[in-house]
């Protein structure tokens, strides 16, 4: 297929990325109606168990069947090799892939961005730590290293005067980080919702800092990524997968009960706990703008391993979304 027919059969199926009129159901339906999808047992993925439960995959003829993975950047070679068919990865780790050639990626939907409340970093309750300059020489907990926990912990810590090279991370799972502050394995730890207010409850852990803040207010998090095989291939299967998550994401937008009530069903967090939770920012679109600045903030680090050249988002984006 030339690239002329790759772009115009898609710029209409796929116009719900930039926000235009919503395709309408092809009346061949989903080539793939099956669609395996991996992603993180996180507050970010409650728009697809809403809309798995309220049918509105089904609506589009298809069944998304999740695969609950460890890590975005972890899954990213069964995503490649086609055993997923849709990943909800971190945009840091998209953005490393395409840049070092791993695959050739393409973002299908947005899922968070960061508000404030949603990740903290964390000192123990009778820390020496009082304020982010207090933490050269320290060592800070996070869920992977090189990635967008890193990244967000060096922003922070630049205006304080704090360089990546004054600390050391330290790579623990969120559900081990509280313990982790409590032996005294680190001094500062990333936590998200609903591990930093268990922490705080439990062992009286408390709050330096929110992470995202300032150059980082409203950070976009994560997406749906998949291949431009695929989207090549399967236009329609992803133009349906678009459509429902278009409606589960603005029912979750508009009445965040629905997305509170839908994650128990795919995670450990319970409803009361999920009910008292602090939710980061749904999206029904993908912003170029918006993803632009990840890239641009690896850059600013480029000496750590994020990246080491412009990156251009672009290369990321499905023919006719934004611009």
């Amino acid at each position: 297929m030339s690239p002329f027919i790759f772009a115009a059969a898609l710029v209409a199926a796929l116009a719900a990325v930039c926000g235009g009129t919503d395709p309408s159901p092809s009346a061949g339906g989903p080539e793939k109606p099956v669609l395996n999808l991996g992603m993180l047992a996180l507050p970010e993925v409650a728009p697809i168990q809403i809309g798995i439960d309220k049918g509105y995959f089904a609506a589009e003829g298809l069944t998304v069947k999740p695969v609950v993975i460890q890590g975005g950047a972890a899954a990213l070679p069964d995503l490649i090799s086609g055993k997923l068919d849709v990943l909800h990865s971190n945009y840091v780790s998209a953005v490393l892939a395409s840049s070092r050639g791993v695959g050739r990626l393409k973002v299908v939907g947005d899922a968070y961005a960061a508000k404030p409340g949603n990740f903290v970093l964390m000192t123990k309750k009778d820390s020496p730590v009082k304020a982010l300059a207090d933490l050269k020489g320290r060592k800070v907990g996070v869920n992977t290293l090189g990635n967008v926990a890193t990244l967000a912990v060096s922003a922070l810590l630049k205006p304080a005067g704090v360089t990546t090279a004054d600390i050391t991370f330290v790579e623990r799972p969120f559900p081990q980080m509280a313990g982790a502050l409590d032996n005294g394995d680190v001094d500062a730890a990333v936590l998200p919702e609903p591990f930093w207010q268990a922490a705080a409850r439990t062992s009286g852990a408390r709050s330096l800092s929110d992470l995202f803040t300032g150059a980082t207010a409203d950070f976009p998090m994560a997406g749906y990524l998949t291949t431009e095989d695929f989207a090549r291939d399967n236009p329609r299967t992803v133009a349906a997968f678009q459509r429902g998550l278009r409606k589960a994401v603005e029912l979750a937008i508009a009445n965040p009960a629905e997305a509170k009530a839908a994650m128990p069903k795919y995670t450990k967090i319970d409803q009361a706990t999920a009910g008292a939770m602090t939710l980061g920012g749904y999206s029904t679109t993908v912003d170029k703008a918006r993803l632009q600045r990840v890239a641009d903030l690896m850059l600013q680090f480029k000496g750590d391993g994020y990246l080491e050249a412009p990156f251009d988002v672009s290369a990321l984006l499905l023919p006719g979304g934004p611009s």
